[in-house]
């Protein structure tokens, strides 16, 4: 049985299951974004485990967070860096 989430990515609403990790729902969004380097290039979860921080969202108004090591969970508010420019 599915563990359904109703989450919010850079405001598009999307359904994601509360065993997937954050960094999977915005794979879901077909947009391979979680922030911007100091020169601006698009970011996303390299290593899948929290160590290269790639993966860094604010998420319920907290930043810096690591989507790969955070489940989702229902009414998540998730912001990536896709407004940030350099």
């Amino acid at each position: 049985m599915p563990h359904d989430a109703t989450i919010t990515v850079d405001g598009r609403v999307i359904l994601a299951d509360t065993q997937m990790s954050v960094a999977s729902a915005i794979a879901l969004t077909d947009r391979l974004l979680t922030r911007r380097s100091v020169t601006g290039e698009a970011r996303f979860a390299v290593c899948g485990m929290g160590v290269c921080q790639e993966c860094r969202v604010t998420i319920n108004g907290v930043p810096h967070r690591l989507a790969c090591q955070t489940r989702c969970l229902p009414d998540m508010v998730i912001l990536t860096g896709r407004e940030e420019q350099r």
